[in-house]
Formats: C-alpha cells, structure tokens, sequence
C-alpha cells in the first residue's frame, strides 16, 4: 500500500510518500531559497535548531560536527517529553547530504537519508529527502511517530526564516 501526504503550506507543497514496494519515505519541498541557504540550514547547528520539530518544541544541540565524516545529536522537548535524536553525515556537499538519522525513541530503526537540492531558478530550490530504512516495520514506525507534524511545522518555520533572511 502506498501512503502519500501533501500538505500545502504558504510556500509551496510538502509530500511524504511511502511506496509500498521499498521501506522509503520520500518527501518534496520547494522552497524559497538557494542550494547554499538550504545546505546551510541542514548544517548549521544554530540554524537547525530554530526550525526543525514540531511548533512548541525546544530544540538542544548535544553535538553537531556537519563535515564528511562528522555526526550530531540533539535533544527535542515537545509536551512535556523529551526525544533524542542522533546520527552521521556521510557526505556533505554543497548540492547533497547524506547522513545517518535515528530517532532514540526506535533506536532499530536507522536510516539512511540522502537530500538533494535542485535548484529551480529565480531563488528557488526544491528539496529531494529520500530515508531507507532496514525494514517496513522501522519505516512504518516512523511515519506512525508524528513526523508529518514535524516536518511540516518545521518547513514552515524555515520559511519564515528564509523570509526574515536570517538564513
């Protein structure tokens, strides 16, 4: 069975699909920005910490090395709970990353996640998030988590971000 969510959003359109035939999650996102903006607010941990999570959450950078080679870990609180998450960038370029994502709540259920940036033209790139997982059950727990939430709230807080210019 595949499971796909578009949400709209002031900029544009998310989609998470999960096809049945691979345990992906696969998400687009079209955003106003630059390759270099988006990178950068993948990698800088300051950056990262204002928009990623669901609205409300308290974001805690534990370690952030964003290098070919390095690895991360924060802490999110979102009502009242405390989640952690950690993990290793494979690749960082400046058209790609590719790292490690484990949510501590699954801690089986490690990903691997590539996200690409298309540039579109007139300051817009798309993005391009593809997250294996080992199993169906690992990508199913997952997107029974409330990532959708997350995800969702966090792209439009990076909006904002983008909007203010302060990425």
């Amino acid at each position: 069975m595949t499971t796909t969510t578009t949400t709209t959003t002031a900029d544009g359109t998310t989609t998470i699909a999960a096809p049945s035939d691979l345990p992906v999650i696969r998400m687009t996102r079209d955003f106003a920005a630059t390759p270099a903006q988006l990178v950068r607010a993948h990698t800088d941990a300051e950056v990262f910490a204002r928009w990623t999570g669901p609205a409300g959450s308290q974001i805690t950078v534990d370690h952030w090395d964003a290098r070919s080679g390095g690895s991360w870990r924060y802490l999110a609180v979102f009502q009242g709970q405390e989640h952690g998450f950690r993990g290793c960038f494979h690749t960082v370029r400046a058209d790609r990353l590719v790292q490690t994502f484990t949510w501590e709540g699954l801690p089986d259920a490690v990903a691997l996640e590539t996200l690409t940036f298309e540039e579109l033209g007139d300051g817009r790139t798309r993005l391009h998030a593809v997250s294996l997982f080992e199993s169906f059950e690992a990508r199913d727990g997952m997107l029974s988590s409330g990532m959708e939430v997350g995800v969702n709230d966090g792209y439009a807080r990076l909006d904002a971000l983008l909007a203010d210019r302060e990425v």
